[in-house]
């Protein structure tokens, strides 16, 4: 939620014209990430979580791409692009961390069994 709500500020001086383009896609690609987490996390099974978590990675790269993109073409300073590109690494981190331990939980249950 909070990168969520970084990128919003990050695309708030982008142009009326990009609205529509790459203010919306940077939006909603990090948007897709909180809600892929907390669906997930809903889900009856450690499975179901575990693919959710893979979406919200996939969600994570299409950020950092539209996010470097931004900077690149102008549209952010560099810096700043920079700064959203490290707290995406640091939450890819973590999701590479929690897909790990329930995987790990998801072996020791079906051994338990």
């Amino acid at each position: 939620m909070t990168l969520a709500e970084s990128c919003y500020a990050f695309t708030k001086p982008f142009p009326r014209e990009e609205a529509f383009g790459i203010t919306s896609q940077i939006r909603r690609s990090a948007v897709s990430v909180a809600a892929n987490i907390a669906e997930g996390h809903g889900r009856e099974s450690t499975a179901a979580f575990i693919q959710f978590l893979r979406i919200a990675q996939g969600s994570l790269k299409e950020l950092e791409t539209h996010v470097l993109l931004a900077g690149r073409v102008g549209l952010a300073p560099m810096d700043t692009s920079t700064v959203i590109v490290g707290r995406c690494e640091a939450l890819g981190r973590q999701l590479r961390g929690l897909i790990r331990a329930l995987q790990r939980r998801a072996i020791n249950e079906k051994g338990a069994r």
